[in-house]
């Protein structure tokens, strides 16, 4: 983190030829479980992670913004009087989009610009939430640049806001969450229908255990018509059997929605309803039996979302059966699929020889080596300098 930091000052003085005025970074997230169900109002299980995205930023005297990012060439710039949500795109539509999603909450001609410069060494495209990283570090940096004073609860809708808006892709509120609120060795019980938040143990430590992230290097996009085209199932099926949502649903109302709805609907609709009840029973398996308890359903979860939701794929399938094969204790594809990573819950002794096992089969199937690494549950978004 130290050396992040130090790349993150050196970065934005060689591109805008000054020191910043400090250093904010947010954290990429795991689900541990709980997919597609922040959308549908209902629990998802996330923990911020060891990966983190840094802004270095420092206030202007006019209303101009400019941003930069060392993984991408040049800087982009644009004024606070000229935010258009429809004008933004590509990868300046995330810090831009939370520029425009905050400066609502201020009075008109309130504000001064922001020079932020960006650095990360969360993996993008993995499905560890590259994008809410970036979201959350720069609305945390603007929140204290122009002394907004919003909560990390207000943050998080604002983050949401800027993607669902400005980005183009239709998700929830659980990875903003995640990033915002994470603690060391707790997960985030999210209720995505209140908003309320638990912190719950993990005890990954005492027990020997840990998450083992398996990067397929197969690129995703939430902005895909994939993403979106199961959200409207849900929110079709939802209709079709009378609720607001499918949190209002429980696994008793199944074989009614399996006479009203088509199959495809129904199948949609029976992973969502599955998953929430996955998540709280695997809260409850930590809270009772610890850590080493909820394999299964990290397990059942894969399935649901590989047979029900189909948003796996052939890599993401070979991730999870390798790992239960090498004796993970349960594993699951993470974040919204078509691509990304999977997560294994191993003990730590075993970690190493999964990790190879992995790498093996990968070569073996012909596919592109996957990037297999450990995560820890760390610490949400915070200012750092």
């Amino acid at each position: 983190m130290t050396e992040l930091l130090r790349q993150g000052t050196e970065y934005f003085t060689g591109e805008f030829g000054v020191a910043p005025d400090g250093l904010w970074s947010a954290p990429g997230r795991v689900n541990v479980i709980g997919e597609h169900t922040d959308y549908n109002d209902g629990f998802a299980f996330p923990i911020a992670i060891d990966k983190r995205t840094t802004v270095a930023a420092r206030a202007r005297e006019d209303r101009m913004l400019r941003v930069a990012s060392s993984a991408f060439p040049g800087v982009v710039e644009t004024s606070l009087d000229g935010l258009d949500p429809d004008s933004l795109n590509g990868w300046a539509a995330y810090p831009l989009g939370v520029a425009w999603a905050m400066s609502r909450t201020a009075p008109a001609g309130a504000l001064t610009g922001v020079d932020l410069a960006l650095s990360s060494d969360v993996p993008a495209g993995a499905g560890l939430s590259s994008s809410a990283a970036v979201e959350c570090a720069v609305a945390l940096a603007l929140n204290d640049l122009w002394q907004l004073g919003l909560s990390r609860q207000e943050l998080a809708r604002i983050g949401q806001l800027a993607e669902n808006r400005v980005v183009g892709a239709p998700t929830g509120i659980m990875d903003q969450s995640a990033s915002l609120l994470g603690e060391p060795d707790h997960g985030i019980l999210l209720d995505c229908q209140s908003l309320k938040t638990e912190s719950v143990a993990l005890g990954f430590a005492a027990a020997g255990v840990g998450l083992l992230v398996i990067d397929t290097r197969t690129s995703h996009s939430h902005a895909d018509g994939g993403y979106a085209s199961r959200r409207r199932s849900c929110e079709d099926g939802a209709r079709t059997m009378g609720v607001g949502s499918l949190r209002a649903l429980g696994t008793e109302d199944l074989p009614r929605a399996a006479t009203l709805l088509d199959g495809q609907t129904f199948r949609r609709v029976r992973h969502v309803i599955t998953e929430n009840q996955r998540v709280l029973d695997t809260v409850a398996a930590l809270r009772t039996a610890g850590p080493t308890a909820i394999g299964p359903f990290l397990n059942e979860s894969h399935v649901s979302m590989r047979d029900d939701f189909e948003i796996s794929t052939p890599e993401l399938d070979l991730a999870v059966s390798s790992a239960q094969e090498l004796g993970a204790l349960g594993a699951r594809m993470t974040g919204g699929g078509f691509g990304g990573a999977a997560i294994a819950l191993v003990r730590n002794g075993d970690a190493s020889r999964v990790a190879e096992g992995i790498a093996r089969d990968f070569s073996r199937a012909g596919f592109t080596a996957p990037h297999v690494f450990p995560v820890s549950a760390s610490a949400g978004a915070r200012r750092e300098q």
